[in-house]
């Protein structure tokens, strides 16, 4: 209860549910957040040192990341505490008795965040008849396979660059987190001609002014091995990644990783935000004032909620990347747009819009 009223404001949240089953070593948090605008939707993050405090944020930023895509969904987070490279039959285990767990929370819908995947979702949809990102095999769209989050990034970073005039052709581009998320938009900006010049995991960073074989490493990763296996490239500490010198910075992995005591060593243009609350406020503030373009994380990452929700509703792939292409591409236009008018934080006018659709349902449902 305590834990409710210390982030209680005006949207939410509308629970917080501990679940505790010693004997399967099961500990995790689920927040649903805001249900205005429907059922919510939110990813189930492993991870072993989750907390009530992420959850909740990440929970409010799925709230404002739905509503400003124009989804029929609210916000909601589930943290599961564990090692996600735990053995596979424990992790299957884990996973099956959270989602027996939160059988009964209907209006939260589970999909696929850092530490799981597809088969984790489909495990879930085995248990409780619902989630999203699920395999192809049982009619799924494999979000995180297929790149969404990422192909977003990329349509977001093609607006952004026109407002500090940036051609993406040859642009250097470094990804913090070459993961689920941050190997597809280095995929896709290359397409666009950018060049990937540096990328870390939990293994080092990997660099090379010369430019990185994105599909090498796709499949170095895919392969299970990590950068530090590639034989091309500079190997450096995971945290040498925030010392690059390039055009764009992709965030891509924890929460808080650029904070007020290491923004300085940023040397960027761009910063489209591929994870979840990847910047402190006091970070963005700190960008913005040497004029580094931050996009906020539920404007730019939106992609793989679009999917997952576009899957939920029977679409297709097809139909979900030009409909993700669209609508990322039509709020980072108006973000940046308000924000350049009003002289303000683009994340000031990201939430904005966000929460002027979140209270539009609420005006016009019962109980909220």
């Amino acid at each position: 209860m305590e834990d409710m009223f210390r982030f209680a404001d005006d949207f939410g949240p509308a629970r917080i549910l501990h679940i505790y089953r010693p004997s399967l070593a099961l500990k995790a948090i689920v927040v649903v957040d805001n249900t205005a605008c429907g059922a919510a939707i939110g990813g189930v993050r492993m991870a072993p040192d989750v907390s009530v405090d992420e959850c909740f944020r990440l929970a409010r930023a799925m709230t404002l990341k739905n509503a400003a895509a124009g989804l029929p969904h609210g916000g909601g987070k589930a943290v599961i505490v564990g090692d996600p490279h735990m053995v596979p039959a424990e992790k299957e285990q884990l996973i099956r008795a959270f989602a027996a767990a939160i059988r009964d929370i209907v209006d939260y819908i589970p999909g696929p965040d850092m530490g799981t995947d597809e088969r984790c979702m489909a495990w879930i949809k085995d248990e409780t008849g619902r989630a999203v990102g699920l395999p192809s095999a049982i009619g799924g769209i494999p979000l995180d396979e297929i790149g969404a989050t990422g192909f977003g990034l990329a349509a977001c970073v093609d607006v952004a660059r026109e407002f500090i005039g940036l051609d993406l052709k040859g642009a250097r581009v470094a990804v913090q987190g070459f993961g689920a998320v941050g190997k597809h938009a280095a995929r896709f900006l290359g397409e666009k001609g950018a060049v990937l010049i540096a990328a870390s995991d939990t293994s080092g960073t990997l660099a090379d002014p010369s430019g990185l074989d994105v599909g090498a490493l796709i499949a170095l990763k895919e392969a299970g091995k990590l950068l530090r296996d590639h034989a091309k490239g500079s190997k450096l500490s995971a945290d040498a990644i925030l010392d690059i010198d390039c055009d764009i910075w992709i965030p891509a992995a924890r929460p808080d990783v650029v904070r007020a005591d290491n923004v300085a060593r940023l040397r960027t243009r761009l910063m489209p935000q591929g994870a979840n609350i990847p910047c402190t406020l006091e970070a963005e503030e700190a960008l913005h004032d040497r004029g580094v373009l931050v996009i906020p994380d539920f404007i730019a990452n939106a992609g793989g909620v679009i999917c997952a929700s576009m899957e939920y509703r029977g679409s297709t792939q097809r139909a979900a990347f030009e409909y993700i292409d669209e609508r990322i591409r039509a709020n980072t236009r108006t973000v940046l747009e308000e924000s350049r008018q009003n002289k303000n934080l683009p994340r000031t006018a990201a939430v904005a819009l966000a929460e002027r659709r979140v209270r539009t349902a609420m005006q016009i449902l019962r109980w909220h």
